[in-house]
C-alpha cells in the first residue's frame, strides 16, 4: 500500500486494504500487483544518440515530471496574486462575455432536450435549462477574484437582475446550457450512469488571457441525470461549497471556484441524517467556475457501455487533450520521453509516440500532487468516488468535507463512510491510486494505452505523491532535508495526544534553534497545542523537541528566516466545520455577514490578520454535535 510509506499508517484501525478495491466494472488489463505500492518497475530514461537531456525526463529524476513542465495549474496560476498581467484591466458586463461553447460544439449530444430521468446513450451531454423555482432571490456572497478571472466588472454584482440570472430564473445572454453525462465508482462499486443531476453548465467563455472558463449553476433544477432527486440544493451545503472553493485557492490548492451564492426564496425538503425525519430548508444555488468539470467518470461511462461507445472515449480524450492539455499535442520525438520498464528494462514506454499515454501520466501526477497538498493542510474530501475526481487535478464537489481538528489519521467527515472509513484522511493517497487505476483501465479498454503504459502512469502517481508529500512535510517543519524518523515520531505523538493539526504546526515555528534551552522550557512555545498531557507524555514531547532542535541547528537557517518560511506553508486559519456552521446558522436567519467575513478571512489564511484570532480557536463543545463535525451527503 502507498500508505506504508507514510509515518502514521500504524495508527489507522479497521481500514480496508487497497487490494480489496481492485475489482472494476470490466475486465481490466492492468496487473493487479500494480495497484499496490509494492511494485518495483525498472524504468530508465533512454539516452538520445549524441546527447542526453535529463531535464526532459519524466521518470528518471523524481524532480522532473510531466505535470511540472506544463501549464497544469491554470486555476491556481490565475489566483488573485497572479493576476498582474495585461488582462487585469478588462472589465466586462455579463452581456459582453466572449463565449466559446467547445464542449457542445465538438462532442456528441443527447438528441432529446427533456428532463425525464433516463439512460442517455452515445452522448457526452444533454441540453437542458435551469428550472429551479425562484421567488425574490438574494445575493448572499460573491467572489471578486473569480470575477477577475472572467474579466467581469465587479459592479455587475450590484445589478438588480444578478440574483435572477445566477439562480437561473433569467437566461445569461450568449449561454448554451447543458448537463454532462458521466458515471463512476461510488465507495468502490460501479454505479453506472450518474451525471449532472442538479448542476447545469451555462456555457464556456474565453477571457482576455485566452483561458477557458466554464460557468455552472449547482442546484438549478432537474436534468435527465437527476434520477429520483429534485435537482435542488439547500443553503447549508451551498455555503459550505462556496466558502471551501475559495478557501482552498487561498491555501494554494487547485480547486474549482465559486463566483456567487444566491438564495432561491423557496424551501427544499431534506432528510439531513437519513433517519426518516426530513425538514424544509432554504434553497440556494452556487455558480461554480472551472476550466472544465470533466471527471474520471466522464470517460468511464462510455467504456462501460461496450464496443459501441468505446470510440467516445477516444473522442472525449482528444477533445480534452486539445483544449486542456495542448502541450501534449506539441510533443515530438526530440523531447526524448522514452522509458525502459518491466524486468531489467524488457519493455519500452515512449510517451512521445502515444499522446494518450503522456496524458494519463500527467493526470496521474496532477492527482498525486493534489492529494499530497490535501494531506499537508489536513483536508479530507469525504467522497472520493471516481465521479468526484477532476481530470484536471482540481478539488471538485464539496460535500461532507472536513479539515482535521485533533490529528486523527482515521478521521472521516462523511457519516456514510463510517462503516469502513474508505475515504478517511489516511486512506486518501491510496484511494487516489485506486481511482487512477480505474481511469487507466478505461483508456486501456478503449485501446488508447497499453498495459505497460497504464502501469507506468500508476508508478508515476506513486513517485509524484511521495516527492510532494515529503517536500511538504519537510517545509512544514522548517527542515533542510526530509527526516522520516523525526516526522514519524511527531505524527505518532500528535495522534496519541489528539493535538490540533493546524495550530500545532503554526506554533512550531516559534521553537528556537538553541540547544542550550533549559529542558523545562522546551515545550513552552507549544503550550497552547499540548493540552491536558501527563508527565509521561511531556517526556515524550520533550525528547522529540530536543531532537528537532538538533536538526534545526544542523540546517544553519536563522530563526527568523525559518519562521517566515514555515508560516508561509502552515496556515493560521482553515475552514473548520464549526466556522461554516456558525455562518450557516446566521444565514438561515437572513444574516449573511458571517459568510462574507469568512470569505475575506480565507483569502489570506497564512497571514496573522490581527483582530481575527478567534477564528483560529479550537472547536467549541457544540461543534461535535451531529451535522457539524460529521455530515451526510444530503444537500
Amino acid at each position: 500500500m502507498l500508505l506504508c510509506h507514510l509515518a502514521f499508517l500504524p495508527l489507522v484501525r479497521h481500514v480496508p486494504p487497497l487490494a480489496a478495491f481492485t475489482r472494476t466494472f470490466f475486465s481490466s488489463p492492468i496487473s493487479r500487483s500494480a495497484l499496490r505500492w509494492g511494485w518495483h518497475l525498472n524504468r530508465r530514461p533512454l539516452e538520445r544518440r549524441g546527447s542526453r537531456r535529463p531535464d526532459r525526463q519524466i521518470g528518471g529524476s523524481r524532480s522532473h515530471s510531466m505535470e511540472s513542465k506544463t501549464e497544469a495549474r491554470d486555476p491556481a496560476a490565475e489566483s488573485p496574486a497572479a493576476l498582474a498581467d495585461g488582462g487585469k484591466g478588462v472589465r466586462l458586463k455579463l452581456e459582453e462575455f466572449n463565449w466559446d461553447h467547445s464542449f457542445v460544439r465538438e462532442l456528441p449530444g443527447d438528441p432529446r432536450s427533456d428532463t425525464i430521468p433516463r439512460q442517455v446513450l452515445h452522448a457526452c451531454y444533454s441540453k437542458v435549462s435551469p428550472s429551479a423555482e425562484v421567488e425574490s432571490p438574494e445575493l448572499v456572497a460573491w467572489s471578486e477574484s473569480v470575477a477577475e478571472l472572467l474579466d467581469l466588472d465587479p459592479k455587475e454584482f450590484e445589478r438588480p437582475d444578478f440574483p435572477l440570472i445566477f439562480s437561473g430564473a433569467l437566461p445569461l445572454k450568449g449561454g448554451l446550457p447543458y448537463a454532462q453525462c458521466y458515471g463512476g465508482h461510488q465507495f468502490g462499486v460501479w454505479a453506472g450512469q450518474l451525471g449532472d443531476g442538479r448542476a447545469i453548465t451555462l456555457g464556456e467563455l474565453l477571457n482576455s488571457r485566452g483561458k477557458r472558463w466554464e460557468l455552472q449553476l449547482k442546484g438549478a433544477g432537474k436534468t435527465p441525470y437527476s434520477r429520483f432527486a429534485d435537482g435542488l440544493a439547500v443553503l447549508r451545503s451551498s455555503i459550505r461549497e462556496f466558502l471551501c472553493s475559495e478557501a482552498m485557492i487561498g491555501l494554494g490548492i487547485p480547486t474549482t471556484r465559486a463566483l456567487s451564492l444566491v438564495t432561491t426564496g423557496k424551501f427544499v425538503s431534506r432528510d439531513m441524517f437519513y433517519d426518516g425525519n426530513p425538514k424544509d430548508e432554504p434553497g440556494a444555488i452556487v455558480c461554480r467556475v472551472a476550466q472544465s468539470f470533466l471527471r474520471f467518470g466522464s470517460y468511464q461511462i462510455h467504456a462501460s457501455r461496450g464496443k459501441e461507445d468505446l470510440d467516445l472515449v477516444r473522442t472525449l480524450a482528444d477533445y480534452t487533450i486539445c483544449h486542456h492539455f495542448p502541450h501534449i499535442e506539441k510533443m515530438s520525438k526530440s523531447d526524448d520521453l522514452s522509458f525502459e520498464v518491466g524486468v531489467e528494462g524488457s519493455l519500452i514506454v515512449d510517451l512521445t509516440s502515444n499522446k494518450y499515454a503522456a496524458w494519463s501520466v500527467e493526470v496521474a501526477e496532477r492527482t498525486a500532487s493534489l492529494i499530497a497538498s490535501w494531506q499537508g493542510v489536513g483536508f479530507t474530501h469525504g467522497v472520493l468516488n471516481t465521479d468526484n475526481m477532476s481530470v484536471l487535478g482540481l478539488t471538485i464537489d464539496y460535500g461532507p468535507f472536513g479539515f482535521l481538528d485533533a490529528f486523527d489519521p482515521s478521521y472521516t467527515p462523511n457519516t456514510t463512510d463510517l462503516p469502513g472509513r474508505r475515504y478517511c484522511f489516511a486512506n486518501q493517497p491510496d484511494i487516489g491510486l485506486w481511482n487512477i487505476a480505474q481511469f487507466t483501465a478505461t483508456l486501456s479498454a478503449a485501446q488508447l494505452i497499453s498495459k505497460e503504459e497504464a502501469n507506468y502512469a500508476m508508478e508515476r502517481y506513486g513517485d509524484k505523491f511521495m516527492d510532494e508529500y515529503q517536500s511538504i512535510m519537510t517545509r512544514k517543519l522548517g527542515l533542510s532535508k526530509y527526516n522520516k524518523q523525526l516526522i514519524s515520531t511527531l505524527l505518532n505523538n500528535m495522534a496519541v495526544d489528539k493535538v490540533d493539526y493546524t495550530n500545532f504546526f503554526r506554533l512550531l515555528s516559534n521553537i528556537k534553534a538553541d540547544t542550550g534551552t533549559p529542558k523545562n522550557e522546551l515545550l513552552v512555545p507549544l503550550k497552547a497545542a499540548l493540552l491536558d498531557i501527563g508527565q509521561e507524555r511531556k517526556e515524550a514531547w520533550t525528547t522529540w523537541v530536543q531532537t528537532y532542535i538538533e536538526e534545526l541547528v544542523a540546517s544553519g537557517t536563522s530563526d527568523d528566516e525559518r519562521k517566515a518560511a514555515m508560516n508561509s506553508v502552515n496556515p493560521k486559519y482553515i475552514l473548520r466545520n464549526y466556522l461554516c456552521q456558525s455562518a450557516i446558522d446566521a444565514a438561515e436567519q437572513g444574516d449573511y455577514g458571517e459568510v462574507r467575513r469568512l470569505l475575506k478571512l480565507m483569502e489570506h489564511p497564512y497571514d496573522d490578520q490581527p483582530g481575527m484570532e478567534k477564528y483560529a480557536r479550537l472547536p467549541p463543545a457544540w461543534a461535535y454535535r451531529p451535522g457539524v463535525c460529521m455530515l451526510s451527503c444530503s444537500s
